[in-house]
């Protein structure tokens, strides 16, 4: 397990992605699946940059452990103005995106992309857990 604290600020997202990318590299996860970790990460923290702390400042703390279940968990938490993303419905995507309502695509794109998508409050806290099922590596069949 490891964690990074940062000031909820646009110019630190960049190191947020980058410790969440380095975690899901070393546990084996193709570039591909990387890519779509960082996005929905990035979705995650950009919400809470714009709208967790809007009269003062506030950090957020990322968390990324591997799970005993073979699961990859980045726990993003804030002290910032209660938010559960959950509770948002799916956008309408069969709509014209000019007949569209704003606003719910990243939280969207969040679900879409993780396995598991999990939202509490406690102590203060929102604490967003986005869940990666580990792959399994290929077993190799040698034949003599």
């Amino acid at each position: 397990m490891s964690s990074m604290q940062l000031p909820a600020r646009i110019e630190n997202m960049e190191l947020l992605v980058q410790f969440i990318s380095g975690n899901a590299g070393k546990l084996g996860f193709s570039g591909k699946r990387i890519k779509e970790i960082e996005l929905a990460s990035e979705e995650a923290l950009v919400n809470i940059i714009d709208y967790a702390y809007p009269d003062r400042q506030g950090d957020i703390k990322v968390t990324c452990m591997q799970h005993p279940s073979k699961s990859f968990v980045i726990e993003i938490e804030d002290t910032g103005i209660a938010f559960d993303m959950l509770s948002l419905k799916d956008p309408d995507i069969s709509v014209g995106i000019l007949d569209r309502e704003i606003g719910g695509l990243g939280v969207f794109l969040i679900r879409k992309l993780m396995d598991e998508v999990h939202y509490h409050r406690e102590n203060g806290k929102n604490i967003l857990k986005l869940v990666v099922h580990i792959p399994h590596p290929k077993i190799r069949i040698c034949r003599k």
